[in-house]
């Protein structure tokens, strides 16, 4: 990340091994860990750790804030350099976190080797009101153009963040959905113009099936449809 400055990279750098030594992102447990590494006084650690995530107003003289968003791009960058040269595809995955009932967190993680990396992401007010789209538009955009077009890039997200102005977010941004859908629907096989329920797509244990499909007569889709009766 060139566009970091070294009391940036300083900071960011023991943040990181503290947590992942602690493994916890607690002020008082990182700074009291840091501080016997370094056989400094823990309120010194602590406030040096703190003045790190402050705004630059609460910093001093001569300090400035960090847009994380600015790291997004070479955060993915990164994360691409380490892959294999034979890998070609690319998972991320859309989630969304409460913490509490006070805040959200809009993310969008690398999935690699069964963990999801967070990559970007976005903290919201849980009562705010509104759409999320435009928080996605954004992560979507700062990601867009940090990954290589050699890459075939598949996006995953749990049933209760599609919406069909998101399939066609990814699908502008060059990439594929792989979105899941809940069985209240509806679908059909074109040409015939005759609608069926999702909920009877399998009908047996242990059957997958995949068809070109419309779904939804609301607002109708052309896509492919997988689905997948598994047991356990």
């Amino acid at each position: 990340m060139n566009h970091l400055s070294l009391l940036e990279v300083a900071g960011l750098a023991t943040w990181s091994f503290g947590m992942v030594m602690t493994k916890s992102s607690s002020l008082t447990q990182v700074s009291n860990f840091i501080a016997k590494v370094n056989r400094e006084k823990p309120n010194t650690v602590r406030q040096r750790l703190k003045e790190w995530y402050q705004e630059a107003a609460k910093r001093g003289k001569k300090r400035s804030s960090l847009d994380v968003s600015s790291c997004f791009a070479p955060l993915m960058r990164w994360v691409i350099s380490l892959l294999p040269r034979n890998i070609q595809q690319i998972a991320l995955a859309l989630d969304a976190t409460s913490i509490s009932d006070k805040f959200l967190v809009l993310s969008m993680n690398i999935l690699l080797a069964g963990c999801g990396i967070p990559i970007a992401w976005c903290v919201v007010k849980a009562t705010e009101p509104g759409s999320w789209k435009p928080h996605w538009q954004k992560l979507i955009e700062k990601l867009q153009n940090a990954i290589l077009c050699r890459f075939n890039v598949i996006v995953t997200a749990d049933q209760g963040l599609y919406a069909p102005w998101l399939y066609q977010l990814i699908v502008d941004a060059g990439w594929h959905p792989f979105l899941r859908i809940n069985h209240q629907g509806t679908y059909r096989i074109p040409p015939d113009n005759t609608w069926h329920s999702l909920a009877v797509v399998v009908r047996t244990p242990r059957v997958v099936w995949s068809s070109r499909v419309v779904c939804f007569q609301t607002h109708p889709l052309s896509c492919t449809l997988l689905a997948c009766w598994d047991i356990g």
